[in-house]
């Protein structure tokens, strides 16, 4: 059980948090929201900044000693005028606040929807490399990271930047030749907090990975729960986890340690570059040369500016933060899938009586495993509305041609066609929806038993669910549960038996009514009484159908019009059951060996 990919996510390379472009295609389609949000911060912006000339306003003028009566005039009107930049804060912030935070949820929603309908796209191969909980961990923990930066911090780093900017420009056209020395201090904070930054964004990127190996464990394990406890590796498991918990950990330790040490050193430079500034200010108010006013309005531009500074510090942590997460998502929509839709897809012919199959010297490799053949230059025809079963030692290839037929891979070598057209050619949907399958592990969705048959035909009735339950004997069990065909089956169906969830899985098949059926093992799960019940379903299900079979069971075998019997990948045999058994071949001693055992049918 492995810890994900982290190996390739750790030679990812992104240098700053320009990875937040990969953002852009999600932000286009709401211009209008965004010019809002700007507008709205940059009136926020002045808003404040106009505070410490209103305040200048009222210290220099408000203040001046003059009679009485006039002087409170004065003050009324300076205070009116420091309360109507507080309401106009007030109300900016608040529109800001609200654009800004519809941005955030907007686009996460919409990349969130996006990646996991990219995931869904991706042929088996994809898995065979990424695993489930690492998937899940970029669909929750990084798109937050995202929506937290689109909707707070990127706000907040605008905000305090034009808040800093403007402060600054103040600041030097008031005091032009203090603020000459200060800019010249503040570059030199600049250039170690980008060698801190650099680190810190490294580290962000390897947190998140570290994050996402304990959701792939925990997915993992959690899904395979009978096994951990029926082997005892409870303890084990909860030691691997603690393990990856605390990688994480000690990963986000260091990263949070440089960080700090990024933000104090960037708060404490700043401060001090301010503070000779502002010294150099009072000095000129003792010298005469500016009002006390002035000073008032340098001292809060002064406060303007260092809080900005520090806001952008946090801020710049967080961007970096989101970079990372912003990569490993874009990574994901970047998978492309080598089984790929062709430019100009076929549609395929009216399949009456069942489909056509026909492999033509099909040689095929699993990428996982490409130094062995699961196909070598297999040719077969089936014709429609044949029987046809597969058999043969574990590993020949069985299931291959299956997923082969699903195109859920594609054959380096060969062609494979259905009804006239190669699957390469065909619409891929087109060509799954013709296709009806009952996999030997049988999928029950986290919902009612009526929603799991209805999952085959979507627009199906509920009278034509009943009719598909009853016809793979289905029925029975399910009204026997506590709220019938509305029960809940519990995740993965663990509220049912093997059996019954298989039953299940026929029951959707039967309900698509494909006119390729595609039996994997079907009734391997059943025991001696469900099966002679299910087994009639399937053979009422096989009628008016090109049906391939993965053999378990003699009794679907016996029935079939052909058998085909493969080996390490190649068609070794094929026949009726009569004529395998006179030949003495490898199909006879299968078969020998499950008469000897149990009177079942060639073991696969």
């Amino acid at each position: 059980m492995g810890q994900g990919r982290t190996g390739a996510s750790e030679r990812a390379k992104a240098k700053s948090p320009r990875s937040l472009s990969g953002l852009v295609p999600f932000l286009r389609p709401y211009r209008l929201q965004i010019i809002l949000a700007l507008a709205f911060l940059l009136l926020a912006a002045a808003s404040s900044l106009a505070f410490p000339v209103a305040l200048k306003g009222l210290i220099d003028q408000g203040l001046v000693a003059a009679e009485p009566g006039a002087q409170l005039m004065s003050l009324r009107e300076h205070f009116g005028a420091l309360f109507a930049v507080g309401l106009a804060l007030g109300v900016f912030s608040a529109a800001r606040f609200y654009m800004v935070t519809w941005l955030g949820e907007r686009v996460t929603a919409d990349l969130r929807k996006a990646v996991y309908a990219h995931v869904l796209q991706q042929s088996p191969e994809f898995f065979e490399t990424t695993q489930t909980g690492e998937v899940i961990s970029r669909l929750t923990t990084d798109t937050t990271l995202v929506q937290t930066v689109v909707g707070s911090s990127l706000s907040m780093g605008l905000r305090n930047t034009v808040m800093g900017i403007g402060a600054l420009v103040m600041l030097v056209v008031t005091n032009p030749a203090v603020m000459a020395q200060v800019l010249g201090m503040l570059i030199l904070v600049v250039l170690p907090s980008l060698y801190f930054g650099r680190r810190v964004r490294k580290l962000s990127r390897a947190s998140q990975d570290r994050v996402a190996d304990t959701s792939a464990i925990a997915a993992e394990v959690l899904n395979a729960m009978p096994v951990v406890q029926s082997y005892t590796q409870e303890a084990r498991e909860a030691q691997r986890f603690d393990g990856a918990t605390e990688a994480a950990f000690e990963t986000a330790r260091r990263r949070t340690r440089i960080r700090a040490v990024l933000v104090g050193f960037i708060i404490t430079a700043t401060f001090a570059a301010l503070l000779w500034g502002l010294y150099q200010g009072t000095q000129s108010v003792l010298e005469g040369r500016i009002s006390a006013g002035h000073l008032g309005q340098t001292v809060v531009f002064v406060i303007i500016l260092i809080s900005s500074v520090a806001v952008l510090s946090e801020v710049y942590g967080d961007l970096l933060r989101a970079a990372g997460a912003t990569e490993r998502l874009m990574e994901l929509l970047a998978a492309r899938s080598p089984v790929a839709e062709a430019d100009q897809a076929r549609a395929l012919p009216v399949a009456d009586g069942g489909s056509a199959v026909r492999f033509d010297a099909v040689t095929f490799h699993y990428p996982s495993r490409p130094a062995t053949a699961a196909l070598r230059g297999l040719s077969l025809d089936i014709q429609p509305g044949q029987t046809v079963a597969l058999v043969g030692p574990s590993g020949a290839g069985k299931s291959t041609v299956l997923q082969l037929l699903l195109r859920y891979y594609d054959a380096q070598q060969g062609a494979i066609t259905v009804d006239g057209v190669e699957v390469r050619q065909a619409a891929l949907k087109a060509l799954r929806e013709r296709i009806g399958i009952v996999p030997q592990d049988s999928v029950i969705f986290s919902t009612s038993a009526m929603e799991n048959i209805r999952y085959g035909r979507p627009d199906a009735t509920d009278a034509e669910v009943v009719a598909a339950a009853q016809a793979a004997h289905a029925h029975e069990f399910i009204t026997a549960l506590p709220e019938g065909y509305q029960s809940f089956l519990g995740e993965r169906g663990v509220r049912l038996s093997g059996g019954q969830r298989q039953r299940i899985s026929i029951a959707r098949a039967m309900l698509k009514n494909p006119p390729l059926l595609l039996l994997d093992e079907a009734t391997s799960a059943l025991d001696s009484e469900s099966e002679r019940m299910v087994q009639a379903a399937l053979e009422a299900a096989m009628q008016g159908r090109t049906t391939i079979v993965v053999a378990h069971r003699l009794a679907t075998v016996q029935r079939a019009d052909r058998i085909l019997v493969l080996e390490a990948g190649e068609l070794v045999e094929q026949g009726t059951h009569a004529e395998l058994i006179a030949r003495n071949g490898l199909y006879a001693r299968l078969a020998s060996m499950q008469f000897g055992l149990d009177g079942a049918a060639p073991a696969d």
